[in-house]
């Protein structure tokens, strides 16, 4: 009763903080900065990392922006003047053209045929005619990509070079684009027809505007208090927190359709808000408990922004229970439940004739779907991982059209970068030079490598007899733009970029390990963002099955507990694995590799389906206490809870069906991924589970003797929620079950 006083009196207040507060929440939200660097998807202490962030400190950061120039070859002074003006941004450290290292070629009397050599397949392309204008960034650019981008395009754009005349690629671009599409803002219109689709289909359920738009309020508040409260933990966006948002909608939503229907149901009784809460706070807690246990597993995983997500759902799942179960019953005391409406609901939804059905034949059914499940799950052991931030952009969008064309038809993009290490031993600058030039013939054996660079392609193949001439090309090039780039630590590191084909038959992580065992050479390290992909490639694979393991088997043990039996927890988890099983066998029968952002919903799919499980369960347990007949029990525990629990599915479900308009791939990715595994999970909660139970043998004449004594006082009060129908026969089931034993 102090529940019930507690909302009677401060309802109200309740409703208007949650108003009043939205707006701050709302302003820090948008404060979320956003960061997709790639280097990210890979923790620090990680080998490859270390490696890689060496490499930065030693030869800078790989942030660098091709400009192609179609028709530039033909146009030098137009080149020249476009490299002018782009150095004058304050985001830029330093530009090439192939002028410029002409110039410097020259000045080393490099042979004019080396020179084209050189060049062409790197900032020059003589058969199309086109000129490459490498930008370098500074450290204040690298910061501010996105502006750097955008200054970049403006400066062309003065020069009047737009359209197809001119395009734009390098990571920064990628980055800075994949920053864009995947941003609040750009995602804010898919995620608003999300909500409106959920808003019809709430009214339709709830019948009453008041309640449904109150309902749909606290589910954008609890959004804005998770995602600020990730702001004010010094949190960062990026493309894969951006599924944070529809993930709380679903479970706010799912709590609050099923506080609802259970109010509903106990409409007859005296305090229907005491009875629904005293029904729904066990199989809400231990669901989100659950839950928060199946994403805080994805912290297992290597990948940074998969790590961020762990974290931040399973504070959005607290959010959620919160506002769910504790919101809600606000909004329930201020616009009260109509009975007429519960009626009219009941007509709507009769799901007797299906629950009858499902029970009756339950044993082919359960067969049905195991055989369903078990064919799909072969599918499993055929997963494959694939990490490419390209595949992340629309295939229609401008950047990666410009990426393809610059790859076709100027340079490739993606590259591996050789460090060699000289140590402290005294060896002369040529012999280093010319160790340098073999490693890059033998790493141009590979037919994956299109182009190598190091500072000895800035000095020509026979140095002059002269050491007075020889000592003076050194001296200049100590000084010219190439050193700086190619040698580091005195004359200790030396660096050799390899440029890798777009369109190489092998997958990055083979080229990887062939160019590792061609060189052989211990002193010779392998880095860049291809070995920054490989890792994080494998890491998909094994954190996927790590956290979904991880998850499994702590949820087993809490089901277990819960239900106080090992074989009901172990049947009780066999409709969990029904998403993962359907949905993720079907990718892997066809050959659909899994990203970052397929990879996570995995335990997001086992939160769905526990919530259902433990909804059903809780019923379940309270029903075979009274009539010891589990064919029954399923089939009254299926009514009680098969509408929210369909509800629930279908709203969120049919909403993320928005996501899929959305041209940032992984969002819509996200979006098929998770209508896909909510249709799926009520195979597990509202098929397949049910039909298990009502094959578990009915308890003998003693048992039912023993445990009558404890519960004969149970059934006026242990059902309340239960359909009027069983409301009806319980006095009819206690008193043959009383004939039994007699």
């Amino acid at each position: 009763m102090m529940i019930s006083s507690f909302y009677k009196k401060y309802s109200k207040q309740l409703i208007w903080g949650v108003f009043c507060t939205l707006p701050i929440l709302t302003f820090l939200a948008e404060l979320l900065p956003s960061n997709n660097d790639i280097e990210t998807w890979l923790p620090s202490d990680s080998d490859v990392r270390i490696v890689y962030d060496r490499f930065k400190a030693e030869f800078g950061a790989e942030e660098v922006i091709l400009v192609a120039l179609q028709d530039g070859l033909n146009q030098p002074l137009l080149v020249e003047s476009t490299a002018g003006r782009i150095e004058t941004l304050p985001t830029v450290r330093q530009c090439w053209t192939p002028q410029r290292l002409k110039n410097i070629l020259n000045e080393l009397k490099v042979e004019p045929e080396q020179i084209e050599y050189r060049l062409n397949g790197l900032l020059m392309n003589s058969e199309k005619n086109v000129a490459g204008i490498l930008v370098l960034l500074s450290d204040e650019g690298i910061k501010n990509r996105a502006g750097t981008v955008e200054g970049i395009r403006e400066k062309l754009e003065y020069n009047q070079l737009i359209g197809k005349e001119v395009q734009l690629a390098g990571a920064p671009v990628v980055v800075a684009e994949l920053d864009r599409l995947g941003s609040q803002k750009n995602n804010k219109k898919f995620f608003i027809i999300t909500l409106l689709i959920s808003l019809v289909l709430l009214y339709y359920s709830f019948r009453e505007w008041k309640k449904t738009l109150a309902t749909l309020g606290l589910t954008i508040w609890a959004i804005n208090l998770t995602t600020a409260l990730i702001y004010l933990g010094g949190g960062e966006m990026n493309f894969i927190l951006g599924a944070l948002s529809v993930m709380v909608m679903v479970f706010t939503l799912a709590i609050s359709i099923h506080v609802h229907h259970y109010v509903a149901s106990c409409i007859d009784e005296e305090d229907p808000l005491i009875a629904a809460l005293r029904i729904a706070w066990k199989p809400c807690c231990l669901a989100t408990l659950t839950t928060t246990i199946g994403l805080f597993s994805l912290t297992v995983s290597e990948i940074g922004p998969v790590i961020q997500f762990g974290y931040a759902a399973s504070i959005g799942t607290f959010v959620s229970l919160i506002t769910g179960l504790g919101l809600t019953p606000a909004v329930l005391t201020l616009w009260p439940i109509d009975p007429k409406t519960v009626h009219a609901g009941e007509q709507r939804w009769d799901f007797r004739r299906c629950a009858n059905w499902l029970i009756d034949h339950s044993g082919r059914v359960s067969i049905a779907t195991i055989v369903l499940v078990m064919i799909t799950g072969i599918g499993l052991f055929s997963l494959k991982t694939k990490i490419d931030p390209l595949d992340f952009l629309p295939s229609d969008g401008r950047v990666i059209q410009d990426v393809r064309s610059v790859q076709n038809n100027l340079t490739e993009l993606d590259s591996v970068e050789a460090i060699i290490d000289f140590g402290d031993e005294e060896i002369p600058f040529i012999k280093k030079i010319d160790r340098v030039r073999q490693l890059e013939n033998t790493i141009k054996q590979h037919p994956a490598v299109r182009h190598t660079m190091s500072l000895a392609s800035f000095f020509p193949k026979q140095f002059p007899d002269s050491p007075f001439e020889t000592a003076r090309l050194l001296s200049h090039a100590q000084s010219s733009h190439g050193k700086n780039d190619f040698v580091s630590d005195g004359d200790r590191l030396w660096r050799i970029s390899a440029r890798i084909h777009s369109n190489a038959d092998m997958p990055q992580d083979l080229i990887y390990d062939e160019l590792t065992a061609l060189i052989d050479d211990p002193n010779i390290i392998l880095t860049g963002v291809a070995p920054l992909l490989r890792r994080a490639q494998s890491q998909i694979f094994i954190g996927f099955w790590e956290s979904f393991s991880m998850a499994f088997l702590i949820i087993t043990v809490i089901m277990i507990i819960s239900l106080r039996s090992i074989k009901a927890g172990l049947v009780a988890m066999v409709p969990n694995l029904t998403p993962i099983c359907i949905v993720f066998g079907i990718l892997g029968w066809f050959q659909i590799p899994i990203d970052i952002g397929i990879m996570m919903t995995a335990s997001i799919a086992l939160g769905i389906a526990v919530d259902g499980t433990f909804h059903f369960l809780v019923r379940y347990q309270s029903q075979f206490r009274l009539t010891r007949d589990s064919a029954k029990s399923s089939r009254d525990s299926l009514l009680m809870t098969g509408e929210p629990i369909f509800t629930a599915a279908v709203i969120t479900g049919v909403g993320m069906i928005a996501l899929t308009l959305s041209n940032f791939v992984p969002t819509a990715r996200f979006g098929y991924m998770m209508a896909s595994l909510l249709a799926a999970a009520l195979i597990g909660d509202l098929v397949l589970l049910p039909c298990l139970l009502a094959l578990r043998p009915k308890k003998s004449i003693e048992d039912e003797t023993t445990d009558r004594n404890d519960s004969s006082d149970l059934p006026e009060r242990q059902l309340p929620g239960a359909p009027h129908f069983l409301k009806q026969n319980q006095r009819g089931t206690k008193d043959q079950t009383e004939k039994a034993v007699a």
